[in-house]
């Protein structure tokens, strides 16, 4: 592993002159460790991993629990009938059977959009394909989400590898994430936030490497002689609408994604001008707004909108999803007949985005899980999923079956301490990767302190938890480095970060196995079951005072 990687790489505040060209491959593109497959073996080995883990057990519980009464139900809907439709109050039981029974009436109000739910139909029907798998079973509808859950293991992998430039830490990070309780819950169950996760991921991920290669361009157009002082347009950014994509697909699941667009849309046009600056452009306002800014909110903001609203195809080419006929007969005149239909189409999903943006800002519960956000890094109150307390199979005595969605606290816990260092770590240096972490962070998390009388819930948090991930690396990269400038206290400073970094990972290890049967339905005595949660509130939720 290479720490040296993790030395500080900031932007200079004033620019300099036209930089040598091997001044310019070494600060801004760091030889990615290699040889290459390594990476990419270590990578796949570590969602492999993760993969084991989420797919074992998979059909546990063998019912609809929690809020796949919602989610399960709505993708069987739309991939029957291209929206969510209304169901019968048996629908649980009927969906198991596959039973086309389970609808009746019309369109149903829904308050998230629907690429989340597409996903777990499709991942239905793929696994029904399998010679193994049967459709519409709690495999099949949960199979999409342990996908996406091993996917993003695998790119937080590559994408830790290529911030650090250290094969070891990108392969720590997927292993922590794939040992969180949070992730590993919410990659066992037909919800909709791990599908908001990976594609945040995915999207930033697509930054990043955006990143990098801008930044080679303008190292081989000096290595070519040309005056990089005056350099405009920077070729066609492919990873950027890639970016994009994933960001309209992030929307497309859940709308709190527009937090993290806003921020990362910022972020890589912040990236841009400080390449720039960083090449001896004196004045590089004009060509960065020109060049960079403009086509950076076509090639995200833009292409998300656009994906967004392709989204909602299903809704809009049938005719009987709720609302879709709101705006039947209200065009204009003068509008062409060929255009009357799209228009009152798009017009009737206007107001059905109104209805969902009022449902949100008036909703109210009593919910004895509700988490606010303050609460969110501490693990204070997890979210009991299912509960069995007449469960057999764990010998003599009362059993119990459990899925608690916390995720593994010495993880968060870590990150507390992570986010410290980044803070301190921006501050003195303007490190980009810290400056990263902790914008996703903020973005993921902050907003939610707007809203204090919404009711909220811990896994609302889990989008953020690849970034405090990259945190937690990065703080152990640093610490395992340092000591570089220093010859005479490096060998102690190394052998100190090891031991940590050693600690750290030995720890999450035996606290995920630790909690792994309350997290997997895994049938326990009773008294052992309540041993693995150490506080009163992670059982009993706002019931424990």
């Amino acid at each position: 592993m290479t720490t040296t990687a993790l030395s500080s790489e900031a932007e200079p505040s004033t620019p300099p002159a036209a930089a040598r060209p091997s001044d310019l491959r070494s600060r801004f593109v760091p030889r990615m460790p290699g040889p290459w497959w390594v990476g990419w073996a270590g990578a796949v080995i570590v969602a492999l991993f993760a993969g084991a883990l989420r797919f074992f057990n998979l059909g546990r519980p063998d019912r609809i629990y929690f809020d796949e009464t919602y989610y399960a139900t709505d993708a069987f809907a739309l991939w029957a009938h291209g929206y969510e439709h209304e169901t019968v109050e048996n629908s649980d039981s009927l969906l198991a059977q596959g039973d086309p029974n389970i609808f009746t009436g019309g369109g149903d109000f829904i308050v998230h959009p629907p690429v989340g739910k597409w996903m777990i139909a499709l991942g239905d029907q793929l696994w029904g394909l399998m010679p193994f798998g049967t459709a519409v079973s709690p495999e099949g509808w949960r199979v999409a989400s342990a996908l996406a859950g091993v996917f993003s293991v695998l790119i937080l992998v590559r994408l830790a590898t290529r911030m650090t430039r250290s094969i070891l830490l990108g392969c720590t990070a997927g292993l922590i994430l794939a040992l969180d309780g949070l992730h590993f819950t919410l990659s066992r169950i037909a919800m909709v936030d791990i599908f908001l996760t990976l594609w945040i991921l995915a999207g930033f991920a697509c930054l990043v490497i955006d990143r990098d290669k801008t930044r080679e361009r303008l190292v081989r157009l000096a290595e070519a002689g040309v005056d990089t002082t005056m350099v405009g347009a920077l070729g066609m950014r492919w990873w950027r609408l890639a970016a994009g994509l994933c960001f309209g697909l992030a929307i497309g699941t859940k709308w709190s994604a527009l937090f993290f667009v806003a921020a990362f849309g910022l972020l890589t046009v912040a990236w841009d001008y400080g390449a720039r600056r960083s090449v001896g452009q004196r004045r590089p306002f004009g060509r960065w707004l020109g060049y960079d800014a403009i086509p950076a909110f076509l090639q995200t903001v833009v292409v998300a909108g656009i994906v967004y609203l392709v989204s909602w195809t299903g809704w809009l080419i049938t005719g009987g999803g709720y609302n879709r006929q709101y705006a039947a007969g209200m065009a204009p005149d003068w509008i062409p007949g060929f255009l009357v239909k799209p228009i009152e189409a798009l017009w009737s999903l206007v107001d059905y985005h109104g209805r969902m943006m009022n449902f949100h800002e008036n909703l109210t519960s009593d919910h004895t899980y509700i988490s606010a956000p303050w609460e969110w890094l501490i693990m204070r109150t997890p979210v009991m999923f299912h509960y069995d307390g007449q469960a057999v199979g764990c010998g003599e005595g009362q059993c119990v079956t459990s899925v608690v969605s916390i995720g593994t606290p010495i993880v968060w816990w870590v990150s507390i301490i992570a986010l410290v260092v980044m803070l301190g770590w921006w501050i003195t240096f303007r490190d980009w990767r810290a400056g990263a972490v902790l914008l996703a962070v903020a973005a993921g998390w902050l907003p939610w302190f707007a809203y204090p009388e919404r009711p909220m819930f811990l896994f609302y948090a889990l989008p953020i938890l690849p970034f405090l991930v990259l945190g937690i690396v990065l703080a152990l990269g640093l610490l395992m480095g340092a000591g570089d400038d220093s010859p005479r206290f490096a060998p102690y400073t190394r052998a100190l970060g090891g031991v940590v970094f050693g600690v750290v990972v030995l720890l999450i290890i035996a606290h995920f196995a630790y909690l792994y049967p309350v997290l997997s339905a895994y049938p326990l005595p009773e008294e052992t079951w309540g041993d693995r949660l150490w506080f009163d509130v992670w059982i009993y939720g706002r019931d424990a005072s």
